[in-house]
């Protein structure tokens, strides 16, 4: 039997239920306000917005946990919120999802990360966004080292999930990564640009085609061959494991080290919302490997699940069943 048949694939994602998975990086409160607009205000030109109602959901390195969660796997996740009520708020909000919550630390001297938008007739009107990146309590890092050392070597594998909003810093970085190595976990990382070059020796790093290019101040690539160049650049200048470059409608492009580069086509048929299919594509990704899957196949499983999602309207996870569902009709796709 091929490892790459249908049975084999679907046994993977069974066994996402078996692995732990630790998220490491910075929660984000996604607050929305909903409403309508009947007037304009008479102190501005501007629309005066009648609640209806408001909701708070996971963003972030939560929403990743979230998305691990809902694949069934053990997420637990670290990071960093304000003494405030919010912060309080998102936690219960996360642990209710099945996620541990014991790596999340309390900082009074920052508030947590929150980016409120207003939605008046089912159009934002506008974005608040409250933070502050700098911790005030220098005792967080030390508590945070500490959770880490205590807690990768009972995990199957890392995400590193660096939106730039503080959580991850290089002193951080270079401990996960040492960590990881020590302990021989997969280590993934969603990068952003200004630690790029900073996640040497990682297992995958899963950048959007504009990330990629940023990240090493290189030109954006135009069509698929300069995607090529810019991915074999990147394994080398970074002397990462693998590269798995998202490509939006395009699909994605695995790199490794020492083989030829797989393009995987998009599997969405419809595309409604790309909210947070990047947090999805990297819990997928990472889950799989974790239960035993190897590059190919785990980029193939999560360019699946990332297609679920952005079928579904806000920042959305898709269920095992799903998954499994959309993987059994796909008669093309496991020619990897």
């Amino acid at each position: 039997m091929s490892k790459y048949d249908l049975t084999s694939i679907l046994k993977i994602v069974d066994r996402f239920s078996k692995t732990r998975i630790l998220v490491i990086g910075d929660i984000i409160v996604d607050h929305f306000v909903w409403g309508k607009v009947s007037r304009l205000s008479p102190e501005a030109p501007v629309p005066v917005v009648e609640v209806s109602k408001e909701s708070i959901i996971p963003g972030g390195s939560g929403n990743v946990a979230h998305n691990i969660a809902a694949l069934k796997g053990q997420a637990l996740l670290c990071g960093v919120t304000g003494h405030d009520l919010v912060g309080s708020q998102i936690t219960e909000l996360i642990s209710d999802l099945g996620v541990d919550t014991t790596g999340i630390f309390t900082d009074a001297g920052i508030p947590t990360i929150q980016k409120t938008r207003i939605i008046a007739n089912i159009q934002q009107v506008v974005r608040i966004d409250r933070e502050d990146r700098e911790s005030k309590d220098k005792k967080i890092v030390a508590q945070i080292i500490n959770y880490l050392k205590e807690t990768i070597p009972q995990v199957d594998a890392i995400i590193i999930s660096d939106y730039g909003k503080g959580m991850i810093s290089v002193p951080l970085l270079k401990e996960t990564i040492k960590l990881a190595h020590r302990y021989g976990k997969v280590i993934t990382v969603d990068p952003k640009v200004e630690h790029f070059l900073k996640y040497k020796g990682v297992t995958c790093i899963t950048p959007n085609h504009l990330e990629a290019a940023q990240g090493i101040h290189y030109p954006v690539p135009r069509d698929q061959a300069e995607t090529e160049m810019l991915g074999e650049k990147i394994i080398r200048q970074l002397r990462c494991r693998s590269l798995l470059v998202t490509q939006g409608e395009k699909g994605m492009t695995l790199f490794e080290q020492g083989k030829r580069s797989l393009h995987i086509p998009t599997m969405a048929r419809e595309v409604f919302d790309v909210t947070g299919a990047g947090d999805t594509v990297i819990s997928t990704l990472t889950l799989a490997l974790a239960a035993g899957a190897d590059l190919k196949q785990a980029a193939y499983i999560a360019n699946h699940a990332a297609g679920i999602v952005v079928a579904k309207v806000g920042t959305a996870t898709c269920s095992p069943e799903e998954l499994k569902e959309n993987l059994s009709q796909d008669k093309a796709g496991l020619k990897l």
